[in-house]
């Protein structure tokens, strides 16, 4: 099997929207990479399960966002039950030991990731991506996990120009891709469509 290098996007995708699409098609292009995974959390366990919709609804959200490009949808955390990164991470290396793997996130995720479980292993099994966000750039790039990793942070060679081996390079290894501030959210679709809900009630 050849190898090949693999974006992981992971989130309860609570729906899936154009955001996600978007951080995804910029990691295949800065990145080099061949595919990105969108992996649909059971729930995170940071967040309230209280808004969290229904399991096929967020799938099928993803799907239908996804469709005839190079993502694919995965629901491995429902089959092992897992919620935590570092555990499906080493899950799907297990799996496919010939595959290259890197952390997508965004700026929002590096502020809080300091409060994952063993979110220092995450560095350590994997490259991580960040990508921008309206709002986190200052607060995620001096945060604890950009200060602590500061020296292993690698920096694009100039706009929009792929890091060819960022995936196949020693860990801990970590970027910040500036140009992607996408302003749509999940949070912004839900509100906008229970706005949307009582005006038509």
């Amino acid at each position: 099997m050849r190898a090949r290098k693999i974006g992981l996007l992971g989130g309860s995708f609570n729906p899936a929207h154009e955001g996600h699409l978007y951080i995804s098609e910029t990691a295949l292009r800065t990145l080099d990479l061949d595919e990105v995974w969108w992996l649909v959390s059971p729930q995170n366990p940071l967040k309230s399960a209280e808004d969290m919709g229904r399991a096929d609804d967020r799938i099928q959200s993803a799907l239908k966002i996804a469709r005839g490009r190079r993502i694919k949808i995965s629901t491995i955390e429902f089959d092992l039950r897992e919620t935590y990164t570092a555990n499906t991470i080493q899950a799907l290396q297990e799996r496919h030991p010939f595959h290259h793997f890197v952390w997508l996130m965004g700026a929002d995720n590096l502020i809080q990731i300091p409060k994952w479980y063993h979110w220092r292993e995450i560095f350590d099994l994997v490259p991580i991506a960040v990508f921008d966000r309206p709002g986190y750039t200052q607060k995620a790039l001096s945060g604890k996990a950009a200060t602590l990793y500061a020296k292993r942070r690698v920096f694009p060679a100039g706009f929009n120009r792929p890091i060819i081996n960022f995936a196949t390079g020693p860990t801990p290894r970590w970027t910040f891709i500036s140009h992607t501030k996408h302003k749509l959210s999940s949070t912004q679709i839900r509100n906008l469509r229970q706005t949307e809900g009582k005006a038509c009630s």
